[in-house]
């Protein structure tokens, strides 16, 4: 059942966070040259006037497909890893985040390359004339027919690069707060306390990688339209570096931040209102005990909070 929780808080918190998403991803590999927005807000209204409210959800069907599958590694990985580690420190809270960042990239990485390419396509077109991919497994297929198993793991590198330190930074960011706050089970803000802890280790764990992220996108936007300007990561750093300066990295940071405290609120709240409901638990979570809440939920929504 804590499983089943997970998936369907994971699934509240990309509803919630999809099109913050996709404002990212078109902030950050846009043209310096010959921009589209000019802001977060701009990019928000742009799509919406250009695209409709539904551009904003383009390319949600493979985060949603990719959900279970990563939620089950992270869930599995990190409760293993933890075991391993023998004692619950915050330390070992960062190890077993890692571990678990590291493993599922292996979903994590094709996931995010269809969602790239779906939110790129169309742009600023509210119906697109030539759809080049019907939905994100077609996008996965051209790709694969196109490039092979390499086209689908573009990016691999920087999203473990990014996804180690991120989630060990998210597991040990919510451990301590939640240390902190006393998430006692006799406090009735116990739950307020979880969502707070969930939201701020999430914008800790975007900010402590995001530069990582600005590349990732652009080597897996790379290629959209036919042409490809990177060669490498390297030569990726280097010309955003050499056209748009040092500031590249910050590009898409407040629809990011924005997004990073919601989803986790959304998500912490359908995980604990499902379990509550499934336990049959009528006096809210003052039965819920303070370890099983913050390091169970926590494994389960990892994956969608960031």
């Amino acid at each position: 059942m804590d499983f089943v929780a997970g998936c369907i808080g994971g699934a509240a918190g990309v509803l919630v966070g999809h099109p913050f998403d996709t404002v990212k991803v078109r902030l950050q590999v846009q043209s310096a040259s010959k921009p589209l927005y000019h802001g977060t807000f701009h990019c928000f209204q742009s799509i919406i006037r250009q695209e409709s409210v539904f551009g904003l959800y383009k390319g949600i069907g493979s985060p949603m497909m990719g959900l279970t599958f990563i939620n089950a590694i992270v869930f599995g990985v990190q409760g293993n890893t933890m075991r391993l580690l023998g004692s619950d420190t915050p330390m070992n809270q960062f190890l077993a985040g890692a571990a678990a960042g590291t493993i599922q990239c292996v979903i994590c990485c094709p996931m995010e390359l269809a969602k790239t390419r779906m939110q790129m396509q169309g742009t600023g077109e509210k119906k697109s004339s030539r759809k080049e991919y019907k939905n994100s497994l077609d996008c996965l297929a051209c790709i694969y027919k196109r490039e092979g198993l390499w086209g689908v793991n573009r990016g691999m590198v920087t999203t473990l690069i990014r996804e180690a330190p991120g989630f060990g930074v998210y597991f040990l960011a919510y451990d301590v707060l939640t240390r902190y706050l006393g998430c006692e089970p006799s406090d009735s803000y116990m739950i307020p306390k979880l969502l707070f802890a969930g939201g701020m280790a999430g914008i800790a764990s975007w900010l402590s990688t995001y530069p990582v992220d600005v590349i990732k996108s652009r080597l897996q936007a790379d290629g959209v339209g036919g042409v490809n300007k990177y060669s490498s990561i390297a030569d990726c750093v280097r010309q955003s570096v050499r056209k748009e300066g040092y500031m590249v990295f910050t590009r898409g940071l407040t629809s990011t931040l924005l997004r990073a405290f919601p989803v986790n609120a959304a998500t912490f709240a359908t995980v604990t209102l499902v379990l509550m409901y499934a336990r049959g638990d009528d006096k809210g979570p003052n039965e819920c005990e303070p370890a099983q809440p913050s390091h169970q939920i926590q494994q389960q929504t990892q994956t969608s909070s960031l």
